[in-house]
């Protein structure tokens, strides 16, 4: 088979790994790609919203399945244009992936199909946002409507704050048109776990249990991002919570888009929030999340290619996925400045030491390769994953790969994985 993967993050790098150990599989493409799915795989110049040109480069090639990574190309309409050329494509159509391009869609689907979740209120205009953070009170959660690359959501600790923010997304100052409506939402406390699944739109697998640490710094502090790290499995995730996410949330999501008329085929992600045994899903994503695709991929022992061309033909009934009795942990190292503003073109080394420690791979996300070096080129810079016979086993490993690794600026957080040894 030939793949091709769009995408030039750290998940793509990680889904081009780890397609690459199939026996089906005799090329693989990764569009745009970065310096480590060079190693594996043939880089495109093309980027992952130019569909045309990406269905162009298919259809020419013959491309056996697409492996869709990002969320853009996906509201974009990616696996609708494929689709109508007769190409396999692994992913949401765009009236499904509207569950994560739109945070009102999903949160109004979540009212809708009675899925446990923060009450909200959805805002264009200030004045009538302004009355609902006043009832509410804070803290209280901001959230630009449309995309924002994981960034697009703002816990603000006073009502000004609140309403500060509101005004700035409204206007077009923070997120552009992804701010021109807001979702605002009651703050909700626990801890948070990520819960993804595979479906067809009717039969749904879910994989191992993870959790991501969004915020920039130890302890949940500052900003948020992309992800500043992920470990799997998380123990949050107990046998009962798993039944409730399963029949609570993903099943109702999955049958309330098909009774919506998106039947929704590909990997949905829950985020959800646990407290006290109970569950309230804080939203949906599209596509596999970044970085919990990395330790997930890792920890998958069965053959990931038989199963995203399952969902590509909408059968994946009968199927099911083996995983290493193994913990996972990565470490995401970012630039200096992230998320806000940072530096490029800083020459990174250690690479060649950290791959030669056991059971550590380390997947590339923003670098880029300049007169022969690697050199940073993004916020989120590498993803340093690691095996362990347990969590703590795996973030010792984790974070030795990362003590070999450096470049001037680079940021990580010391705490991946901590909240795993506290339970």
């Amino acid at each position: 088979m030939k793949i091709l993967v769009v995408g030039g993050g750290g998940r793509e790098h990680a889904l081009v790994w780890k397609i690459a150990q199939s026996p089906l599989v005799k090329k693989i493409y990764c569009a745009p790609g970065n310096p480590g799915t060079e190693l594996l795989a043939e880089n495109l110049p093309i980027r992952a919203d130019e569909v045309s040109k990406l269905l162009e480069f298919a259809w020419e090639e013959r491309i056996d399945l697409t492996v869709v990574g990002p969320e853009q190309p996906l509201s974009l309409g990616i696996v609708d244009i494929f689709q109508n050329h007769d190409l396999k494509v692994f992913g949401p159509k765009q009236e499904a992936a509207i569950i994560e391009g739109s945070k009102a869609f999903s949160k109004d689907l979540m009212a809708k199909y009675d899925i446990p979740t923060a009450a909200y209120g959805v805002f264009s205009e200030i004045e009538a946002a302004e009355a609902f953070i006043e009832r509410t009170g804070a803290p209280i959660v901001v959230k630009a409507d449309g995309l924002a690359a994981g960034k697009g959501v703002i816990i603000a600790q006073t009502c000004q704050e609140a309403v500060d923010t509101v005004r700035d997304m409204l206007s077009g100052n923070s997120f552009g048109s992804a701010g021109s409506r807001v979702v605002i939402e009651e703050f909700l406390t626990g801890e948070e776990a990520s819960f993804l699944a595979i479906t067809d739109g009717s039969n749904i697998i879910p994989l191992a249990s993870a959790q991501d640490h969004k915020a920039i710094f130890d302890g949940d502090k500052g900003p948020n991002t992309g992800g500043m790290g992920a470990y799997s499995p998380a123990p949050v995730v107990t046998e009962a919570i798993h039944e409730i996410a399963m029949r609570d949330v993903l099943r109702r999501a999955v049958d309330g888009m098909a009774a919506e008329g998106r039947p929704y085929r590909g990997v949905l992600y829950a985020g959800l929030m646990v407290k006290d045994g109970q569950v309230k899903t804080l939203e949906f994503n599209a596509r596999f999340g970044d970085p919990e695709c990395q330790p997930l991929l890792m920890r998958m022992k069965s053959d990931i290619v038989p199963l995203l061309l399952a969902v590509a033909n909408g059968d994946v009934s009968g199927m099911e996925i083996q995983w290493h009795d193994k913990a996972a942990v990565c470490v995401v190292m970012a630039s200096e400045g992230y998320p806000g503003d940072y530096r490029k073109g800083d020459a990174i080394s250690g690479l060649e030491d950290a791959a030669k420690l056991e059971d550590v791979y380390v997947f590339h996300a923003g670098t880029s390769i300049k007169n022969g070096a690697c050199v940073t080129n993004g916020g989120r810079v590498l993803g340093v994953t690691a095996l362990g016979d347990s969590v703590q086993g795996a973030i010792d490993q984790a974070y030795q790969a990362v003590a070999t690794i450096s470049w001037a600026g680079a940021q990580f957080r010391t705490d991946i994985g901590r909240k795993a040894i506290g339970r």
